[in-house]
């Protein structure tokens, strides 16, 4: 737990980083010769599931960033298909903590009522703004979690 709250605001950091940077390393990915295979985003995808199974802070943003990479440009695609992923991601997760008997059950389906909740209501209101918008809400959330990340 120690060890992964030293590299949390790197891990964050990177992905805002790809995130706000994705026009750029997109039009750079495609000067170039050789494109990335599909397998790196995957590979990508992998690690931030992993990540999310076990800590989950940034998890959206770090989602958002290997969807980037792999060559996904629309902001609500992104965020539908990050939703999938997060639901899946929780769900292995969730199972896994029940069969280890770690779950502490009142403020546990408190933070679902609240996930689900804050799930719905902001799929709403994004589906209502344009992707660049979103976009750009998405990037100003992502630099402050970062902050926050290195100063706690």
């Amino acid at each position: 737990e120690r060890a992964f709250k030293i590299v949390v605001p790197g891990l964050v950091l990177g992905a805002t980083l790809l995130l706000a940077f994705q026009p750029r390393i997109k039009a750079w990915i495609a000067s170039r010769p050789r494109r990335l295979p599909p397998s790196a985003g995957l590979a990508l995808q992998l690690a931030v599931s992993v990540y999310g199974g076990y800590f989950g802070g940034g998890m959206g943003i770090m989602m958002l960033a290997a969807l980037a990479v792999a060559g996904m440009t629309d902001m609500h695609e992104m965020n539908g298909l990050k939703t999938v992923l997060a639901i899946a991601i929780n769900g292995v997760a969730l199972a896994a903590f029940i069969v280890s008997g770690s779950i502490a059950w009142a403020p546990g389906l408190v933070m679902v009522l609240g996930g689900v909740t804050g799930g719905y209501t902001g799929a709403s209101l994004a589906r209502r703004v344009a992707g660049p918008a979103v976009r750009r809400v998405v990037i100003v959330v992502a630099w402050t979690m970062t902050v926050y990340f290195f100063v706690r």
